[in-house]
């Protein structure tokens, strides 16, 4: 399996995920209340509204969803899928948004690129 090919695939299919999300979850990223993770998944990074709360639960369903169908298709695990997604995912934040890598802590990307965990390159 090529990881460029999968990380296309789950990319373009997330893309339609982001780009249909309410006016109060996008203000909740710029907020730095719900981040990117390092496994493909969105997070709160604390208090968030109980219906952005719901958003990223729905949102989180339709990735694994998604990964789960791509996994199946490649021939590989659900959870190497969100993590490719994770990667692409990172690299494209803009400054200001939150994001967890695997340490499992929450940061906000600065002027300068996410510093990509060793297992995105």
């Amino acid at each position: 399996m090529r990881r460029s090919a999968l990380l296309t695939v789950a990319a373009l299919a997330l893309s339609t995920a982001v780009s249909a999300q309410s006016p109060l979850l996008g203000e909740a990223i710029q907020a730095g209340q719900v981040g990117e993770r390092y496994d493909g998944y969105l997070g709160i990074t604390g208090a968030a509204p109980p219906q952005v709360e719901r958003q990223v639960r729905a949102i989180n369903i339709e990735r694994r969803n998604l990964y789960i169908q791509l996994a199946q298709r490649r021939n590989v695990t659900p959870d190497l899928v969100g993590m490719a997604t994770g990667c692409q995912l990172l690299s494209s934040l803009s400054a200001g948004e939150a994001y967890m890598l695997d340490d499992r802590v929450w940061r906000r990307r600065g002027a300068h690129p996410v510093a990509l965990p060793n297992y995105c390159r």
